[in-house]
């Protein structure tokens, strides 16, 4: 399906029918594309680059559609590759993590630090940590691949 490009986002790299690898719901998904474009809160002058995850209904464009900052799509690939780390460590606690020390990781960024820890507001936290290190493990070989993709374009890089 191809992504309109008469909407404030402004698609310039763009992968259409997504739908079709987005892991476990491929072939079923309403995510229909990705774009890195100009971001639709651009003002004069200034310019950000964006994400864009593409939604369709199947009769229109989702308003569920997300746009995200460049940066805040490597944070999140960030989290998520800390999260993942832990889980393979998980299981020398009893409830997945260490209740009195919940911190994950801390991620120098900007001078600052990143926190990433389990969430311990959650009042089903023992609960939802077990489905979702379970869910992690479902997803394993469809993570790996994109892990392993990534891996190979970082040092591409040459990071």
């Amino acid at each position: 399906m191809k992504i309109p490009t008469t909407l404030k986002h402004k698609p310039v790299i763009v992968s259409e029918n997504y739908e079709h690898v987005d892991g476990r719901y491929a072939n079923h998904s309403d995510a229909k594309g990705l774009s890195l474009g100009l971001a639709q809160w651009n003002d004069r002058g200034k310019v950000d680059i964006s994400a864009k995850v593409w939604r369709y209904t199947g009769e229109k464009w989702s308003r569920q559609s997300e746009e995200l900052p460049l940066h805040r799509v490597l944070d999140l690939a960030i989290l998520v590759c800390s999260s993942m780390v832990h889980f393979r460590e998980a299981y020398r606690y009893e409830h997945l993590y260490d209740p009195a020390n919940p911190v994950i990781d801390r991620v120098g960024l900007q001078g600052d630090a990143m926190t990433v820890a389990v969430c311990t507001d959650n009042d089903r936290i023992n609960e939802d940590i077990k489905l979702f290190n379970q869910a992690l493990g479902e997803d394993g070989e469809l993570n790996g691949e994109r892990l392993r993709t990534l891996s190979r374009l970082l040092k591409e890089m040459g990071y």
